[in-house]
């Protein structure tokens, strides 16, 4: 069994090298960068009119949809808000070096526009179901939206980006999580990985039937709690180093176009690898372009689709330019990018030394723990929503409960296998989903140039 994972590894490996790596590079962010020329960074124009929606400021009785503008923001953010803020950031510094942050930003920046176009366009095609409950994402706006170009081949299309929705489920949102899970427990507390795999497969199960409205439901808690502690203890670090704050963004800045020589437990990395794993993490991280968000956006509740895209775009600000942001900032002020030590455990370091300077050091593990172990839970949860509405578009409602099953088994699988194996797998998986997705919502860019005017044209869209 050993040797059969190598050798999966050792070609997933390939791939993620010599094709899925180039593929993003060539479609994500410069599908970003012409959406927000096209439509004049409209996600900077309007960004406070995003809060206002999410605030509930516009949002009306009759307004069909399952959950509100902040429950769907919640849910969609608890997918992203994961490993990828803890265990991602110090993955994409370990091996891109402090320039990989720049072009996470790069991808954060440009990535709100990709939020904004693939939900609006989850909204425009979503349909409900004859329970009442709403379906929607890029199979729909595929299927539908692109039947007059694409003819037949449109529902292959969105077969195929279902298929992908379904695998990266197990991979992104589950398997990944889970083994930083089982990770920071067996490194913090000696907990066998196995045992603690089985009870994260319970709770997660217990959970995940009672469809997206308890989804939802824990997410609006998890979120804001889970982001308050972690955004206190990184505040903290930050304000004990505040002198070493400029020189950490200067690093960051300086090495992001010319790769970072070795220094101390750095091993260091050539441009195009500090290029590559910027992106990588930051697609992980807040899953812009990816259409996974688009899924759960679309029960929103609103007769107007731009609004929940102006939501939506709030989603890689918070996970990415913020967020993420901090986690570096904490890992490279502390000299802990130099420590040789890879993953969760580069974030412990990083928390560790800065509290050690105010003699808490000994909770940041307990902190980093913790922390991880919310992230991580609420982004299984989510990811659970979003594999069964591929099930459900392919094989149909009774596909549902067989694809919960197969959701647990591969929690279990994540939580033992090698983080090589799972990290590379989770690489591969993602560019399944993107690349379908990308190509679709860039053919769609007139849909959505119509929905934009259509609104903003009205000198009282506040008032819509």
């Amino acid at each position: 069994m050993e040797q059969f994972l190598d050798s999966l590894n050792t070609v997933i490996s390939w791939y993620n090298e010599y094709v899925g790596g180039y593929l993003l590079l060539l479609f994500l962010v410069p599908a970003g960068v012409y959406f927000a020329i096209k439509f004049r960074f409209i996600h900077i124009r309007k960004f406070w009119h995003s809060f206002a929606i999410l605030a509930g400021r516009y949002s009306k009785k009759g307004d069909e949809g399952d959950v509100n503008h902040f429950k769907a923001l919640t849910t969609a953010l608890s997918a992203t808000v994961g490993t990828g803020n803890i265990v991602g950031v110090a993955l994409a510094i370990h091996w891109g070096g402090p320039g990989a942050v720049f072009w996470m930003w790069v991808t954060g920046f440009f990535g709100m526009m990709l939020k904004m176009v693939e939900c609006t366009l989850a909204l425009k095609y979503r349909k409900f179901n004859s329970d009442g409950t709403v379906s929607g994402g890029p199979m729909y706006y595929m299927e539908i939206g692109l039947k007059e170009k694409l003819g037949k081949f449109a529902k292959v299309l969105a077969i195929i980006f279902a298929f992908a929705a379904i695998i990266c489920s197990l991979g992104t949102g589950n398997m990944a999580q889970s083994n930083s899970m089982t990770d920071v427990l067996h490194a913090s507390y000696d907990f066998p990985q196995w045992i603690a795999g089985l009870v994260i497969t319970g709770f997660v199960l217990l959970i995940i039937v009672g469809g997206l409205k308890r989804i939802a439901e824990v997410t609006s808690r998890l979120v804001p709690f889970m982001a308050f502690i972690y955004f206190l203890a990184a505040m903290t670090v930050v304000f004990i180093n505040i002198g070493d704050v400029l020189p950490a963004f200067y690093l960051i800045l300086n090495d992001a176009f010319t790769g970072t020589a070795a220094t101390g437990g750095f091993v260091g990395s050539a441009f195009i690898l500090t290029l590559t794993m910027g992106v990588r993490r930051g697609l992980f991280s807040n899953e812009a372009g990816q259409g996974s968000a688009a899924m759960a956006h679309a029960a929103a509740r609103t007769k107007h689709p731009i609004r929940e895209g102006m939501v939506a775009s709030v989603e890689p600000f918070i996970d990415t330019l913020f967020i993420c942001t901090l986690t570096a900032i904490v890992i490279i002020m502390t000299g802990a990018w130099q420590s040789g030590v890879e993953g969760v455990g580069m974030t412990v370091v990083a928390f560790s030394t800065g509290l050690d300077q105010i003699n808490i050091g000994f909770i940041a593990p307990h902190i980093i723990s913790v922390g991880l172990l919310l992230f991580a839970f609420s982004t299984i949860i989510a990811w659970s929503y979003y594999g069964s509405r591929g099930a459900q578009y392919i094989f149909g409602e009774k596909a549902i409960k067989p694809y919960y099953y197969l959701y647990g088994l591969f929690v279990f699988f994540g939580s033992v296998w090698g983080l090589d194996l799972v990290w590379n797998f989770v690489d591969m998986v993602i560019t399944f989903m993107t690349i379908p997705n990308l190509i679709a919502i860039l053919l769609l860019a007139p849909v959505m140039k119509k929905e934009l005017d259509n609104y903003f044209k009205h000198k009282n869209y506040r008032e819509l």
